[in-house]
């Protein structure tokens, strides 16, 4: 029968947890909101915007104007794992590292040996995992998370565009988690560069749509495509900055409801343990009773 003064202490120690849980789950649900909200109003301006990149690109996919479309071996590859900074939050960083490790072994795994395969890692857990297993980091952009906004993500966009069209990598890929709901978060696997041009129903590289261009059709490919290609980016961030929150809220809710449980079994064992001290008290004075009496 475990002793009473442990139990009391392990049920002021729950309750303290169960506090912080509740605090945090709250916090989680007030950011998410904002988060939830940012994503939802950012999908269909990016979604547009990128389906007119890929045909303006599928125009200019044979010309210097298309060097974001530029399609080779895939040799040199970057992949760009987004975490979070922080824990607390289930599986939402064990399911990025797992799925970008299971890439690499099974698509990747000749670039890997090669050397010509490199990480950028968006979030601390993610660089701190691949690190430790002396994966090659190109680089890393954790602050983006503290303050989120796209003045702060174009640099780190721009960098890796021109990383691109100099020929440093030929392919880059976004492995990310996409927000549906706060209880729902999609694994994705989504192809930055190049650009994917849209395909015809034989599979083939379609031809591009007959827009009429103002104020000229080079103008407008020098300015959109990076600006939706910057968009996209952004987007995806917002997508896991989402999807963070709401799997940290649902985390903490799970914590604060076990917690709960948890007290509940802790004060049925105190009571067992603290009728058990009282009957044998009560048998201890009957038995010396019954002794003085013999």
């Amino acid at each position: 029968m475990p002793n009473l003064k442990e139990v009391r202490t392990r049920i002021d120690s729950v309750n303290s947890t169960k506090q912080i849980t509740s605090a945090m789950k709250m916090v989680a649900a007030s950011k998410l909101r904002r988060a939830q909200n940012a994503i939802i109003t950012m999908r269909p301006y990016a979604a547009k915007l990128h389906e007119l990149m890929k045909s303006l690109s599928a125009g200019a996919a044979h010309n210097s104007e298309g060097k974001y479309s530029r399609v080779t071996d895939a040799g040199k590859v970057l992949i760009i794992p987004v975490t979070s900074n922080r824990g607390l939050c289930g599986a939402f960083n064990a399911n990025v590292i797992r799925l970008t490790t299971k890439m690499i072994q099974e698509e990747y795994q000749s670039q890997h040996d090669n050397g010509t395969l490199s990480l950028f890692c968006i979030g601390k857990k993610g660089e701190e995992f691949f690190r430790n297993r002396k994966y090659s980091i190109a680089g890393s952009a954790n602050q983006l998370f503290d303050n989120l906004s796209f003045q702060e993500v174009v640099p780190v966009a721009e960098t890796i565009m021109n990383d691109f069209v100099s020929g440093r990598y030929d392919k880059v890929v976004f492995v990310y988690n996409r927000f549906k709901n706060a209880g729902t978060q999609f694994l994705t696997v989504e192809q930055f560069l190049p650009v994917e041009l849209p395909q015809n129903e034989e599979n083939k590289v379609a031809t591009e749509t007959d827009y009429i261009y103002e104020p000229g059709k080079q103008q407008i490919l020098e300015e959109l495509i990076p600006k939706t290609l910057k968009i996209q980016f952004y987007k995806v961030l917002l997508d896991s900055f989402a999807s963070e929150h709401g799997a940290r809220m649902v985390a903490m809710n799970k914590a604060t409801d076990n917690a709960s449980e948890l007290i509940k079994e802790l004060k049925l064992s105190y009571n067992k343990a603290r009728q058990a001290a009282i009957t044998k008290e009560i048998l201890e004075i009957v038995g010396g009773a019954n002794a003085l009496n013999g």
